[in-house]
């Protein structure tokens, strides 16, 4: 019980504070805000980050809540691939609706020049956790092909994810990063089909 709750903790911590970031901008929003709007305490939010910057690498976690949220919504006939497209299409939403370009730039520079853990390789995340299961899944059901791994999908996958959304950054944001991944996700990664799939399509 206890260890939920700290989850619950950190996840209210990092929800307010990537909410004020879109709306405020991040240089304009305090640690004070940041506690008043997750209703906890500073001395939680110290617990856990030692300040406003240490929250840029939390963007991750922030995206583990997602595919959190979106694992019941979840259609289990729904074919593998179409699983995955569809998990890319509502976190790239979120991305568009309610995450900062410029945050989530400040977020992938830190993660090229941190020396310590890099978060968005962490494969203990839901993220990996989760793409991994639906991959295993497809290859049972003949969806997906035996003939490559499953971390060698799951890997292909997180890297168009992040190319999309590196591109998206330096573009300014100057396009919609869901509707642009949802032309270019199944062209990237469509080889990974087994003809059978493909040919019920």
């Amino acid at each position: 019980m206890a260890k939920k709750n700290t989850r619950n903790t950190k996840s209210r911590i990092v929800s307010a504070a990537w909410k004020l970031f879109y709306e405020n901008g991040y240089d304009d929003t305090t640690v004070e805000e940041i506690v008043e709007e997750s209703g906890t305490s500073k001395g939680s939010f110290y617990h856990y980050f030692s300040g406003k910057d240490a929250l840029l690498s939390s963007l991750s976690d922030l995206f583990d809540d997602k595919y959190q949220e979106l694992i019941p919504t979840l259609d289990e006939n729904m074919d593998s691939f179409d699983q995955l497209m569809y998990l890319n299409q509502e976190l790239f939403l979120m991305i568009d609706n309610s995450v900062s370009l410029d945050l989530v730039a400040r977020m992938y520079s830190s993660q090229l020049v941190t020396a310590g853990e890099k978060h968005l390789l962490d494969h203990n995340r839901v993220y990996y956790k989760l793409l991994r299961q639906i991959v295993t899944e497809g290859q049972k059901k003949g969806e997906l092909r035996e003939d490559v791994s499953v971390n060698e999908i799951v890997k292909a996958y997180a890297l168009c994810e992040r190319a999309l959304i590196y591109d998206w950054c330096i573009s300014n944001g100057d396009y919609s990063l869901c509707q642009y991944a949802k032309s270019m996700m199944p062209v990237f990664l469509g080889s990974f089909r087994t003809k059978k799939a493909s040919d019920e399509k």
